[in-house]
């Protein structure tokens, strides 16, 4: 018998229990008064707010934090996949098949006899399949097909605009290198600038969003995930700051009334301190 026989069995039961479990909660006699409440749109959040606690513990390389947060993520499909089944559309049963027939045909070189043998060869047949998928997609809907097809709306902004910008270099619309640019922020940040005393929020809102586009330009073509880095940019400021906080209060001072040059002072101490142990 194969050695992973008994793993499957044991996620084949504890999926059989989450998915009991839900049935209960969803139950209209004796289950839980707000999962009853709940519907499709109501929980999206939910779900996106499970991806992103996924998100920070493989961040923090937090394994112990991980295991539970894939299981609240797991959660929300079992969710979904409940109340879909009480409105007759689909069932756990149809979401498992899916995804694994999908997979199936995405790895033909896995699954099938042809041969793919470079991880950078299996990008673009995985690319070409799913590219193939939106064509067949866009004839059934009367439209001609679109590079940028396929990228949902609601990805957060640094993502989404990463993936507009790699679809469009797909058919040649890109920079040809990272300094032309740092040449396009250059002048979008020259754009804001211009418009700072102006008093058109409306403008500025548009020249500091081609900012950060061209600033997203400039980490795709540096291979750095712009999203990733925000996120640890925004953990060391974090991290920083609640250090400069605990400085003013070994002082005796309030940090709310410290003043900023006072907190600035305490801002520059944590980043020698950072600079020595490293």
């Amino acid at each position: 018998m194969p050695e992973t026989t008994p793993a499957i069995s044991d996620s084949a039961r504890e999926l059989d229990r989450l998915l009991a479990i839900m049935a209960r909660l969803r139950d209209p006699k004796s289950g839980c008064p707000w999962d009853l409440e709940q519907d499709f749109r109501s929980i999206v959040q939910h779900t996106i707010e499970e991806a992103y606690e996924v998100a920070d513990a493989i961040e923090k390389d937090d394994m112990a934090a991980l295991v539970g947060e894939l299981g609240d993520f797991m959660f929300q499909v079992v969710f979904y996949a409940q109340m879909a089944r009480e409105a007759g559309h689909f069932s756990m049963v149809d979401v498992l098949k899916s995804i694994n027939i999908k997979m199936i045909e995405r790895h033909p070189h896995v699954f099938s006899s042809v041969e793919i043998n470079t991880a950078s060869a299996q990008t673009l047949a995985w690319e070409n399949h799913k590219a193939a998928e939106r064509a067949k997609q866009a004839a059934a809907e009367g439209r001609p097909p679109s590079a940028l097809d396929g990228v949902i709306g609601g990805l957060p902004a640094l993502t989404r605009a990463d993936k507009l910008q790699k679809r469009a270099a797909r058919i040649g619309f890109d920079w040809r290198h990272a300094g032309e640019v740092v040449a396009k922020i250059e002048e979008e940040l020259a754009e804001v600038r211009a418009e700072l005393g102006s008093g058109d929020r409306g403008k500025l809102d548009e020249e500091l969003g081609d900012l950060l586009f061209a600033v997203t330009n400039l980490a795709r073509h540096l291979e750095i995930d712009a999203e990733g880095a925000l996120r640890r940019a925004n953990a060391k400021f974090e991290r920083r700051f609640r250090q400069v906080e605990e400085r003013l209060r070994a002082e005796n001072l309030d940090p709310a009334n410290a003043g900023l040059d006072r907190m600035e002072e305490a801002w520059n101490a944590v980043k020698r301190a950072e600079a020595r142990e490293s």
